[in-house]
C-alpha cells in the first residue's frame, strides 16, 4: 500500500490497494473450511453433532487444498491482480 502510494501519488489508488488486500486476505484466511468441506447440499444447514467426528478426521492441510478450490482461487485472484495492475499502472 505504501509503495503504491509513493509510486502513484494518488490516495484513490492507495485505498483500492488496501481494500483489495483486505478482501484477498479475508478470502483465504477467514472461511470456515470445515464447514465448506461437507457435501455441497449441506452448506445451508448448520454443522450437526454427527458431522463433527467426520470433519475432525478430514481436517488438515492436505485435505483442504482440492484441485477445484485451487483453480477457483487462481482464477479469481489472478483476475483481481490483473485488474488491480491495470488500475495502478494508468
Amino acid at each position: 500500500m505504501v509503495v503504491v502510494g509513493v509510486w502513484t501519488l494518488t490516495f484513490k489508488k492507495v485505498i483500492v490497494t488496501y481494500a483489495l488486500g483486505v478482501l484477498g486476505i479475508a478470502g483465504v484466511l477467514l472461511p470456515d473450511w470445515d464447514y465448506f468441506d461437507r457435501d455441497y447440499s449441506r452448506w445451508f444447514s448448520p454443522v450437526s453433532e454427527q458431522d463433527m467426528p467426520a470433519l475432525a478426521q478430514r481436517s488438515g492441510f492436505r485435505h483442504r487444498i482440492s484441485p477445484l478450490r485451487f483453480v477457483g482461487y487462481t482464477t479469481v485472484y489472478g483476475y483481481a491482480l490483473y485488474k488491480w495492475w491495470l488500475f495502478i499502472s494508468e
